[in-house]
């Protein structure tokens, strides 16, 4: 699995090829596979605070989505689904635990993957929590959501990355939408690796991820037959955004 050998507090790293692409992941720690999927441009960074901390606890493993940080497409520039992601984090879970089922932990997109995981391979996830997915679909009036989604895609194809993260922030009703890759004072700063992370992989993102993931239309009877082991949890800060409110 290794590629590089992981020190005492080092994760260990592997890869993983499947269709399309070469996946990137790190796990750390032993017990019952806990798998995190990250969503946005972040990949497997956006995992280096929580995943050390439930390592005495779990096998815990993140990974970086097709096309986000170190898991490279064979062909660059296509729209992405969700059905491939989930195809990814299941080969990801029959590598790292074979033989029992995992609970998962995603967040963003990520969390639109881990439900459309547990109602695809009910057999494979024992618990899923979908943290503030964006299904804008969910919505009872979805048509500008969609509509704000396609737009901030638009604007990254035609302007790049920072004035359509500037849209994202308008849509999600931040107060001062910034683009996430800028350092600005008044903010905490972000860590180096998800810095360098999100700077190579937002574009990808903005275009490619965005809007099929937020379009994406959910299986209502798969996910019913699962409902009591998928939990959609929201964060406190969040409360009166769009997340918020997809969730």
């Amino acid at each position: 699995m290794n590629d590089r050998p992981a020190g005492p507090a080092e994760p260990r790293v592997g890869r993983l090829p499947v269709p399309g692409a070469t996946l990137h992941y790190e796990v750390r720690g032993t017990g019952p596979l806990l798998l995190l999927i990250p969503g946005g441009a972040g990949g497997l960074a956006v995992c280096d605070g929580l995943a050390p901390a439930l390592a005495d606890r779990f096998t815990v493993a993140c990974y970086d989505p097709r096309g986000i940080g170190g898991s490279r497409l064979d062909l660059p520039g296509e729209d992405q689904s969700v059905e491939v992601h989930t195809a990814d984090a299941h080969r990801l879970i029959d590598l790292l635990s074979p033989d029992e089922p995992c609970q998962v932990f995603g967040t963003s997109s990520g969390g639109i993957v881990a439900a459309d995981l547990l109602a695809q391979h009910p057999q494979r996830v024992r618990l899923a929590v979908a943290h503030e997915p964006p299904l804008a679909r969910a919505l009872p009036e979805p048509g500008p959501a969609l509509a704000a989604f396609s737009e901030i895609r638009d604007i990254a194809v035609r302007d790049g990355v920072g004035p359509a993260y500037r849209r994202m922030g308008t849509a999600m009703g931040e107060a001062e939408p910034v683009d996430p890759a800028e350092d600005e004072a008044e903010a905490a700063p972000m860590p180096d690796r998800l810095r360098a992370t999100v700077g190579t992989s937002s574009a990808h993102f903005l275009r490619h991820v965005l809007k099929p993931f937020t379009h994406h239309a959910p299986d209502p009877a798969r996910l019913k037959a699962v409902a009591d082991r998928l939990v959609v949890a929201v964060g406190r800060t969040s409360r009166g955004q769009l997340p918020h409110t997809l969730a």
